[in-house]
């Protein structure tokens, strides 16, 4: 199923898009009103919202380009990136790949939708870029799981740009601040239940930006998969359902282009995965840079 999170007068409703047709959620079955809720809800549940989606009359549903569509899950307990999992896009930045998953975290105040503006101040940051990512959602709690059962932990996947500002993460040192201002985290356009996608090493991963195409991959490119990641990570700390994990971005990426190419005020970015879907968002950029 494809599970999305729209607007409405009365506020944000979950749905199931249908071919070209959103379907919103009945009231009245005690589904969960959020996509967070809706992760951890179980099998049982999910399995009920199919069968209802596949004989609900698409004449009761909403074309889906006539509905602002939300990011999925607005509101994830943590969002957790994993940094150079690509041996391509280590080799381009000049560093090798880690001997384990590079952990870093992103705000979840970084959350935006699709459609929505990826926003910055030119006095704080001249120097954005795009990393066009396979967002795992997780969808039961997880704790010191191993590779074998980690998938059984997954609820869906959806599309996400890890949106950086190179100058800030090169100052920093550290990542966080670089990677969590505002509106630095666009996913979406919906999720896609993991019983549709049984394999997530084997999908196609681009990012083009004003329609050109910067990055191209393979998920099975990954240095550290799906599973090995869950199972590091689960080692860690708790994995909580609608928790976020973004994987990593390919080669290909503005800063290591030659000249290096960062994002300008009306730019549209769009990340596509195969057998999820695009993720469309427009670059709006506010004030003059600094002079510092």
């Amino acid at each position: 199923m494809r599970l999305a999170t729209f607007e409405t007068a009365t506020g944000p409703r979950l749905g199931v898009v249908r071919d070209a047709t959103l379907l919103e959620l009945p009231v009245d079955r005690g589904w969960p009103t959020s996509m967070r809720a809706l992760a951890g809800a179980g099998k049982e549940t999910l399995d009920e919202l199919r069968r209802w989606s596949e004989v609900a009359s698409p004449d009761g549903g909403l074309p889906v380009g006539q509905v602002r569509l939300l990011a999925p899950i607005p509101n994830p307990g943590k969002i957790v990136a994993i940094g150079l999992n690509y041996a391509d896009h280590a080799a381009e930045g000049g560093v090798e790949v880690p001997a384990r998953p590079l952990v870093f975290a992103k705000f979840t105040s970084s959350v935006i939708g699709p459609g929505e503006s990826i926003a910055w101040d030119r006095a704080l940051t001249d120097r954005v870029d795009y990393e066009a990512e396979l967002g795992v959602i997780i969808g039961s709690r997880a704790r010191l799981v191993g590779r074998s059962e980690a998938l059984e932990h997954v609820f869906g996947y959806t599309c996400l740009n890890d949106v950086s500002a190179r100058d800030l993460q090169e100052g920093d040192v550290q990542w966080v601040r670089a990677k969590s201002l505002d509106t630095f985290c666009p996913s979406g356009p919906w999720i896609v239940t993991a019983d549709e996608i049984p394999k997530p090493d084997e999908l196609r991963l681009e990012c083009s930006v004003n329609g050109e195409l910067r990055q191209s991959a393979s998920t099975g490119d990954m240095f550290f998969n799906v599973p090995t990641l869950i199972e590091a990570l689960s080692h860690a700390f708790t994995l909580e359902p609608g928790d976020i994990i973004a994987t990593g971005t390919p080669a290909g990426v503005g800063a290591s282009r030659k000249p290096a190419t960062f994002l300008s005020d009306g730019d549209e970015v769009v990340v596509r995965i195969s057998s999820i879907g695009e993720l469309h968002n427009t670059c709006r950029v506010r004030g003059r840079p600094s002079t510092e």
